[in-house]
């Protein structure tokens, strides 16, 4: 097991305790934003055991594991299920901050909802204790890693962190109001807080899911074509090639390029040698050499191949 995929086990472990814990209090206590909460960190569960599967995939395709032998029904390999994974997890994340924002706004127009708020502070207490450990240990694995898939898990502990400092706030806030002349606020803090940590959790999964579906509908990034068009346009100049065609997408963490060289017919004969030369100068000054990297350089007399 690589270090990317012992990191995300800790973290889907951790996130796991973490939602049962939430949804065992938020049940105890009756409090809406505490399930929420749970219910949250359950879903980041699913995303992250996901996640890991898909890395390890993507890792073992090329050994001679029992996951490599899966290379014979998936000979593109595996980057496009990354995509797939995060668009799954964001959409299911907006769906159930739709329905919780829905029933805050209910519980609000009825009365609001009484709460325990000790247990309740004990709760958000314990949780961002464990949030705020877990965004330190995994943003440190990820300096040595330098990980897609950590950086926006470190993203999602943060924003873990973020709720449930919030939820404290609100908790030990409703607390003081006991004997005052605020009390009659108590029983719409929950609520309140509830729909206010949708409403700010909403907009959060939107460029992820954005990016994961032009990602599945394989939609041309704008930078990588014009780098791809730039170094090839200068070698078939270099070359006298009468010009070129450039397909190019990113799925997941993989990058897929497939370029070809429209040249003149009746040229001379060269060896097969002198045309994999130039697909080794293309392939290096395109950079990004690795196993992450799908580049196909071909050369015909007919445009029409290239079409």
């Amino acid at each position: 097991m690589t270090r990317e995929q012992r990191a995300l086990r800790v973290s889907a472990t951790a996130t796991f305790g973490l939602a049962v814990f939430g949804i065992g209090f938020g049940l105890l206590t009756r409090s809406g934003a505490i399930l929420f909460d749970g219910t949250y960190s359950l879903l980041d569960t699913f995303s992250a055991l996901l996640m890991l599967l898909v890395v390890r995939l993507i890792s073992s395709a090329g050994s001679g594991s029992k996951e490599g032998k899966l290379v014979e029904r998936f000979t593109l390999g595996f980057w496009h299920l990354e995509p797939i994974v995060v668009g799954v997890s964001g959409t299911l994340l907006i769906g159930s901050a739709s329905y919780a924002l829905f029933s805050a706004v209910d519980a609000l127009l009825k009365g609001g909802r009484d709460l325990e708020f000790g247990l309740a502070i004990l709760y958000a207490s314990l949780t961002l204790c464990v949030a705020l450990s877990m965004t330190f240990f995994m943003r440190r694995a990820n300096r040595r890693l330098n990980s897609a898939i950590l950086a926006i898990d470190v993203t999602g502990w943060m924003i873990s962190s973020a709720l449930t400092a919030a939820l404290l706030i609100a908790f030990v806030a409703g607390w003081l109001t006991e004997g005052t002349g605020l009390a009659w606020i108590r029983p719409y803090i929950d609520p309140g807080i509830l729909a206010l940590i949708c409403l700010m959790v909403l907009p959060l999964p939107v460029p992820a899911v954005r990016q994961a579906l032009a990602e599945i509908l394989l939609i041309t990034p704008a930078d990588l074509k014009q780098e791809v068009d730039q170094k090839a346009r200068a070698l078939a100049k270099q070359e006298g090639f009468l010009s070129h065609r450039a397909y190019v997408a990113r799925v997941g963490r993989g990058t897929q390029i497939e370029i070809y060289f429209i040249v003149p017919k009746g040229l001379p004969p060269r060896p097969l040698e002198e045309w994999d030369a130039i697909r080794d100068r293309l392939g290096e000054a395109l950079g990004g050499e690795g196993p992450h990297r799908w580049l196909t350089i071909a050369f015909t007399t007919d445009q029409d191949w290239a079409e």
